[in-house]
């Protein structure tokens, strides 16, 4: 199972639709847990996700509206024993919010908390089973965007396996060894077979437009992005150092990504169609996030497909 779980939606402050932010990411045996906002406890049991079931925590800045959920979580994970660790990763500029954040009550510590505070861009875990990337983004406090990037693999086509004769045990040697000899040919994988991408999913939160945030989302299946103003705000936007709708669409389509979900909206959109409009003039997959919305990352594309975007 490789899909996002929507906790929160609202910016600065929540709505009584949309909560704080929060994004869990479930990547088959593992996940992680995006930007914990207030309230962020009660929306995985709402989302009907176990609280206990991801092994990170990577915040994006020490904003509240990204991070004041922390205590909660590590206080429910210390409550129900949780055996593994779990690890905290922040800009480390903002150490001295989280060791507040951390110990914000009195509380029995029953968890095993691994800090990691994160100076800059750059690889931050090498995996596996993916690649845990940190991007500085354009905002203050100092900000971090998140880009989880699996190994590629190969593809085995069955049509070829069969034609030149390779069944059974022969296969997986060959899968293993790159190599077999089969009726006296020597054959390599690379005959055998079509390279495949690993997936990607990137995660920005809280930025203006800069070349980190293309950069975060280069060809990712799913692009995870703050879409906090419609353009007629842009000037507020830039202010404030945030994206608009159609920029965060202009950034999926540009990183030739394949699926947009747009999230962070200000209060001043109830409803956000024109945010999802806007986001859809430039880039044509795009979902407008709500509140314990699931959404699939996409399949894997096959060796002749390609990403789409507006024409």
């Amino acid at each position: 199972m490789r899909e996002l779980v929507v906790l929160g939606t609202a910016s600065q402050a929540p709505t009584r639709y949309r909560n704080h932010n929060g994004y869990l990411l479930r990547w088959d045996d593992e996940g992680i847990l995006f930007d914990p906002g207030e309230g962020t406890q009660r929306q995985l049991l709402l989302a009907g996700v176990s609280p206990w079931s991801f092994g990170r925590i990577c915040i994006t800045h020490l904003h509240g509206d990204h991070c004041l959920g922390l205590p909660g979580v590590v206080q429910r994970l210390s409550l129900d024993r949780v055996t593994h660790p779990v690890e905290v990763l922040y800009p480390s500029s903002g150490q001295v919010y989280i060791d507040r954040l951390l110990h914000a009550a009195v509380f029995d510590e029953h968890v095993d908390v691994r800090q990691r505070p994160v100076a800059g861009s750059g690889i931050v875990d090498p995996g596996p089973p993916f690649a845990l990337v940190a991007k500085r983004l354009d905002h203050v406090p100092d900000t971090l965007g998140w880009r989880l990037e699996e190994p590629g693999g190969r593809t085995m086509m069955h049509d070829r396996l069969e034609a030149a004769g390779i069944v059974g045990p022969a296969v997986g040697e060959l899968q293993r060894a790159g190599i077999v000899d089969v009726g006296g040919r020597r054959v390599r994988v690379e005959e055998m077979s079509v390279e495949r991408p690993g997936q990607v999913v990137a995660f920005i939160m809280d930025t203006r437009l800069c070349d980190a945030a293309f950069e975060l989302a280069e060809r990712a299946d799913l692009v995870v992005c703050e879409a906090t103003f419609a353009s007629a705000e842009a000037d507020l936007a830039r202010q404030y150092h945030h994206l608009t709708a159609a920029q965060a669409g202009r950034i999926a389509a540009e990183a030739g990504a394949r699926r947009l979900v747009i999230s962070h909206f200000s209060q001043r959109y109830p409803d956000e169609t024109i945010l999802l409009d806007e986001a859809r003039s430039e880039f044509d997959d795009v979902i407008a996030a709500h509140d314990l919305l699931h959404v699939p990352v996409p399949s894997r594309l096959g060796p002749d497909l390609e990403p789409g975007r507006v024409s």
